[in-house]
């Protein structure tokens, strides 16, 4: 915030608390707390019936502090045949970052991208309206994500629904190619050896057709096959929780993370629509 001019023509500032973002939460960041396998929430989590109408039921991930505010949200589905189980590692090392999030489970194991999109934003809808930490939840700030399928329904949803802060598909699969009808800032992590969803014909085209007006990532991991989201994988979560802390929190201490970005062994190749 500029400074001001005060009376008697003294300069004075705004105050720290009054300068801040106000959807900051948690401390200033750093790369040991990205890395680290936990954030600074303390975290729990709680199930949700698969009788709930939209999808399929799944995990609610929450941080137990009520001394912040409310926090942005995201809904996380799996890919095609896989349960939530497959990347459930997710939900609570985001959670611990500042974020509730609900890591679905689909309809049908064999639900295809479009419908995997309707299912997140219903899960996003039950989040903010009907869940038990629906009191937690800021639902003007919220983001999808999702593995193969699910990832590719992720950028189904954010192409329908323009309002979402943020769009993170890892490995993602859908016969659509053309996403430039998309407005939401979206990060996609790829991975090189992919054979299911090769970058070369599913991340990256996505990564291509999606205007840079929305702001747009793309990480290729190196030697990296379709199932890295099955597994902790620490680049990932560093990149996931940056993208989501700087559009949906509108955080800009993770710019820092994002532009000019990953490098390092681990790293194919980063693009980014830097500086935001």
């Amino acid at each position: 915030m500029a400074a001001v001019l005060a009376a008697g023509g003294v300069v004075a500032t705004s105050s720290a608390a009054q300068a801040a973002n106000p959807y900051e939460r948690g401390p200033a960041p750093t790369h040991a707390i990205l890395e680290a396998s936990r954030g600074p929430f303390a975290t729990s989590s709680l199930n949700v019936s698969s009788l709930v109408s939209g999808f399929g039921g799944g995990v609610i991930y929450y941080p137990t502090s009520t001394s912040q505010g409310t926090f942005g949200a995201v809904a996380i589905s799996p890919g095609y045949t896989a349960a939530w189980s497959s990347i459930d590692w997710l939900g609570p090392r985001i959670a611990s970052h500042g974020f509730v999030v609900i890591g679905i489970e689909t309809n049908s194991r064999l639900d295809q991208p479009a419908s995997r999109g309707r299912q997140l934003l219903a899960a996003l809808d039950y989040l903010v309206e009907r869940s038990s930490v629906r009191s937690r939840v800021d639902g003007s700030r919220l983001a999808v994500a999702g593995h193969s399928m699910g990832g590719g329904g992720s950028l189904e949803a954010a192409a329908s629904r323009p309002s979402l802060q943020a769009a993170v598909p890892l490995a993602p699969w859908n016969l659509t190619k053309n996403w430039s009808n998309l407005r939401v800032p979206t990060l996609i992590i790829g991975g090189e050896s992919d054979t299911v969803a090769p970058v070369s014909s599913h991340s990256e085209p996505f990564y291509n057709t999606i205007p840079a007006s929305a702001e747009k990532a793309y990480l290729e991991l190196n030697n990296a096959s379709h199932f890295f989201p099955q597994s902790v994988n620490t680049p990932t979560a560093k990149q996931m929780v940056s993208w989501l802390k700087r559009f949906v929190d509108d955080d800009t201490r993770y710019e820092q993370f994002l532009c000019p970005g990953p490098s390092g062994l681990a790293i194919e190749e980063y693009r980014n629509t830097c500086p935001h």
